[in-house]
């Protein structure tokens, strides 16, 4: 054990007991394992790095799991670049299968980009080059081979990359690695019932809801602990889960104050009590730790399919975090830096991207989530009642006018029926009679389409504002929606003007039953052979053909 960790192990025993009550009993009955720290990888003299994407073992709740990581056995390295300096980058593929390693964030040619075209097949290798030139930002990296995104992901394939620039550096914000400055990646993990294996499928469920956990885990690790010193704490915060959206506050409601989003710092710092998250978002926060006590940060219940069931039904701690003696040496600015103003819309060039779900993977996919899970799954609603309410109520929104029709009409099967129904039947039966083989891979779509990866679906023009209008109406999912080889500005957000700590620069907007409008520039070119890709970072409804792709000439 490193010195550094034998004290904070030291201050942990010593603070637990101003934590709260519930969270003492889990530290009693499980011994709480230390906050894992990424590797900091920077580039050799050279400029060169090394990734390798390989299998290894993790251990949870005493149970050796197979995992896969980059440089290790789970997640990775936090890769840190400068902004201006040129990195070479050589991917190695030690896995049973081909993968891709997409720069999540970054402003790159579409050439580097690492999308589902990039394929490294199994013992190849791949070197990119590339030189960030984007203001300071947490981004990450991880697979996108298209029908395997989500698994890969699942397994734990995902690490963060980190870009430096001269400005951010002139801030006194907290810098010390693990000590100061902490890297908080977030992944639920659903395990097979003897705990020795991820249990990821992608079936009907989970092209519709996505596929979801119920073990969280904070660097790989589950409800850790670390000592950090008293004053500003940073905490880089990852969504890195597959589908779970997240509502992250501190148990003792101590404020946040989110200092940057996806692409970079704010204008100026955002102080909030509850910090939702998307799948794939990155926010940065600072929390004061100068009054010496004890705190877990944690997650609250939120209002998505699927995502209700214990433990998750409840505050959840993911992070116990005990301030040492030690002094802090950063600290909170008012102003962080100049983030330009939205230009004019007037006249630009406008893009309508409609997400769909066939209503029959819709239907299905509910028939199978409530006969796993039951009316625990549907966030809330009473399924006894089901042929009496509106659908689209269980995630908040108006299922009934999806398509145009009322819900209990689809496939051809009376909803209202549900509640006099076994159990057994719902999934693949249709009133006792075997349904019809369906294919869901292709159950989700943008504008009527599932993904194809030889016909990109239209060209930006290099340096150009756009104005993006994507639509989740008439469709009751949660879709994160991100778009590569850009940070852009959020114009509106399912209807609404963007949060404070929303509107500076951002690579995922939230549509959710209603239309969301980005502002989006393309800084590199993409050709029809490295097309950049827009796609729902829920990655089951990407895996299943909510993706296109697009080129920049």
């Amino acid at each position: 054990m490193q010195r550094r960790d034998f004290i904070k192990l030291s201050a942990a025993l010593g603070a637990a007991s101003a934590l709260p009550l519930w969270s003492r009993s889990l530290m009693a009955a499980e011994q709480r394992p230390l906050l894992p720290i990424p590797t900091l990888l920077t580039p050799d003299a050279r400029s060169e790095i090394t990734l390798t994407a390989q299998a290894g073992i993790s251990n949870w709740r005493g149970k050796n799991v197979p995992t896969w990581g980059y440089n290790g056995s789970l997640l990775g390295p936090a890769i840190q670049l400068e902004r201006g300096k040129e990195v070479n980058i050589n991917i190695h593929n030690r896995l049973p299968e081909a993968t891709t390693v997409h720069w999540h964030g970054l402003e790159v040619p579409g050439e580097v980009d690492g999308g589902p075209q990039a394929r490294i097949e199994p013992n190849k290798s791949r070197r990119v080059t590339f030189t960030p030139d984007q203001p300071a930002s947490t981004c990450w990296f991880h697979p996108h081979q298209h029908g395997r995104t989500g698994y890969q992901v699942s397994q734990g394939l995902a690490g963060l990359m980190l870009i430096n620039d001269p400005e951010s550096g002139k801030l006194l914000l907290p810098k010390q690695w693990g000590i100061d400055d902490i890297p908080v990646i977030l992944q639920d993990k659903r395990l097979s019932s003897d705990g020795t294996q991820i249990d990821y499928q992608l079936d009907i469920m989970s092209a519709a809801v996505g596929w979801f956990g119920d073990t969280m885990l904070t660097n790989g690790a589950i409800y850790p602990q670390t000592g950090v010193s008293r004053g500003w704490l940073r905490l880089r915060l990852l969504n890195g889960c597959n589908a779970r959206s997240l509502n992250l506050t501190t148990s003792d409601r101590r404020p946040m104050y989110v200092i940057a989003s996806d692409g970079g710092l704010l204008a100026e710092p955002v102080k909030l009590s509850e910090l939702p998250m998307l799948p794939g978002e990155r926010f940065e926060v600072l929390v004061d730790t100068s009054d010496g006590k004890a705190f877990d940060l944690q997650t609250l219940p939120v209002r998505q399919m699927g995502m209700t069931l214990q433990p998750f039904d409840q505050p959840l701690p993911v992070l116990a975090i005990m301030p040492l003696r030690v002094l802090a040496s950063g600290s909170l600015p008012d102003k962080l830096v100049d983030v330009p103003a939205i230009p004019a819309t007037d006249g630009l060039k406008s893009r309508w991207l409609q997400l769909t779900m066939d209503p029959e993977l819709d239907h299905r996919g509910m028939m199978a989530m409530m006969q796993k899970h039951g009316k625990a799954s549907m966030a809330g609603m009473d399924h006894g009642d089901m042929s009496g309410m509106d659908h689209g109520n269980m995630a908040g929104m108006d299922h009934g006018n999806m398509s145009g029709m009322k819900h209990g009409d689809m496939a051809g099967t009376d909803h209202g029926d549900m509640a006099g129904m076994k159990h057994g039947d719902m999934a693949g039966m249709n009133h006792g009679k075997p349904a019809k083989e369906y294919d869901f891979h292709d159950g989700n779509r943008i504008n009527g389409v599932a993904f194809n990866m030889d016909k990109p679906s239209f060209e930006a023009k290099q340096g150009e504002y756009e104005k993006w209008t994507i639509s989740g109406e008439g469709d009751m999912m949660l879709h994160p929606f991100h778009v590569h080889g850009t940070q852009f500005r959020i114009l509106s957000e399912n209807g609404k003007p963007p949060a404070a700590h929303r509107s500076g620069w951002k690579d995922i907007v939230e549509v959710e039953g209603a239309r969301s409008e980005v502002l989006v520039r393309f800084n590199h070119k993409a050709d029809a052979a490295n097309a950049y890709m827009a796609h729902c970072h829920l990655l089951e409804h990407e895996d299943t053909g909510m993706m296109l792709g697009f080129t920049v000439a």
